[in-house]
């Protein structure tokens, strides 16, 4: 099957960062041309003006957590954990599928080609992710057993989970401990040793809160970065979600081993949990710097348009320095960073032959993003652009909406059904 998409603004994410007016020539799952398209094709898409760009990569949310949006809301850490832990240790698989398709539903229209998740119960996500069509990086959530209201040992069901979805076209299986302060030494080894062993990426939230750090010294003597380069854990394999609470030694460490971070502004910011990722600093250091939405229970939103923006408003306010985090930039940690955060740069990240045809069309007509001129183009998709733009999404050369038309799901029923469970869940808070 050859599809040309025809005459758009095409934003390359190139190493040049090209801009080009063109087109795009996708062969089964890949991109075979871009600029100049012959006549020779299957199927065409018309995008005359509109921008064509590499799909956005979410690399840190829990996807079956969006059905409890607005139950949560308000609240600080604390209470807001309290509040969550209970609804979340009583939901069905039911639950999760529609949770999981809801959330899948909403990164379609959003833009959102690949994800990062951290979870239970992945292989019902799995199955939600292959019935979408998109990608998901889905890392099984570890725990020291005796915290966990997993059946059996943790890493053991990670593993099982890994082999199980190993050959799956969409799905990248990850592992998942869930953070320092309910993984001890030996959970986190046996996780870091299952990854290395399957060469799978190693997702976790990291140094997130100034309590979770606090805490984890008083019990270690040490930061949770130094203590997990201490015990070997430390490693390119890495993806490190929130990192706002770092020293400068710690930056260092990450760079140095070649992990990567996952900065979730929207979501910290709505906690108040306080701290501001070092994003300038993990840049200068090596650190490659992804973006991340976090769950609807503490953002709300998986729209990655809206999360780059406040991340560069973030970054600037918080420095007083309006030049930090330029939107080029900004627009590089949603594809490429992302890209390589999951170890996928040579696949994924930008529109460049031989890569995944994982591409979105914005609309061009969209006041929004008016006036579009090459030397605008980047900046108005960061800082003017949102979800609503979002016309056409390919993820691997399948066609997942076309025209705001969702292609792989009933949308409607996926939302009647998230209200059924939404009702039933917070009854119990």
């Amino acid at each position: 099957m050859r599809t040309a998409i025809r005459d758009a603004w095409i934003v390359t994410q190139d190493a040049r960062r090209s801009i080009i007016r063109g087109d795009v020539l996708i062969e089964g799952e890949h991109i075979a041309a871009v600029g100049e398209v012959g006549d020779d094709v299957d199927h065409e898409i018309s995008a005359s003006g509109d921008i064509v760009m590499p799909g956005l990569i979410n690399t840190h949310c829990h996807v079956a957590m969006t059905v409890m949006k607005g139950s949560v809301d308000d609240l600080n850490f604390p209470d807001f954990l309290q509040k969550v832990f209970k609804v979340d240790a009583d939901r069905s698989d039911n639950d999760i599928a529609i949770g999981s398709r809801l959330g899948l539903l909403e990164m379609i229209c959003s833009g959102t080609t690949t994800f990062v998740d951290l979870y239970y119960s992945q292989d019902i996500i799995a199955e939600a992710v292959k019935e979408c069509g998109v990608r998901g990086v889905l890392g099984w959530a570890v725990l020291d057993e005796e915290l966990t209201t997993q059946k059996g040992k943790p890493v053991d069901n990670c593993r099982k989970f890994c082999l199980k979805y190993a050959d799956e076209r969409k799905i990248i299986p990850a592992v998942g401990p869930q953070g320092v302060y309910v993984c001890g030494k030996e959970t986190w080894q046996e996780a870091s040793a299952l990854s290395e062993e399957i060469q799978a990426p190693l997702t976790f939230h990291l140094s997130e809160t100034r309590g979770e750090v606090n805490e984890h010294h008083r019990k270690t003597g040490m930061r949770p970065v130094d203590w997990l380069d201490s015990i070997g854990a430390l490693n390119g394999r890495c993806l490190a979600a929130h990192s706002a609470w770092l020293t400068i030694n710690e930056v260092r460490a990450l760079g140095k081993a070649g992990a990567s971070i996952s900065t979730c502004p929207v979501s910290n910011m709505k906690l108040a949990t306080g701290g501001v990722a070092p994003i300038p600093e993990m840049i200068e250091y090596g650190v490659t710097v992804s973006i991340g939405t976090d769950g609807s229970s503490t953002n709300n939103s998986l729209d990655m348009f809206a999360e780059m923006k406040t991340l560069g408003l973030l970054q600037k306010s918080s420095r007083w320095d309006a030049t930090v985090t330029p939107a080029q930039q900004l627009l590089d940690m949603a594809t490429r960073g992302g890209a390589k955060a999951i170890g996928m740069s040579d696949n994924l990240g930008s529109l460049e032959v031989g890569k995944y045809a994982d591409i979105l069309i914005l609309d061009g007509k969209s006041p929004n993003l008016r006036p579009l001129l090459p030397e605008n183009l980047v900046s108005n998709i960061v800082y003017s652009g949102n979800a609503l733009n979002v016309k056409t999404v390919l993820c691997q050369g399948d066609l997942l909406m076309h025209d705001r038309k969702v292609l792989t799901l009933d949308a409607g029923k996926v939302m009647d059904d998230s209200e059924e469970v939404w009702m039933k869940l917070c009854s119990r808070v």
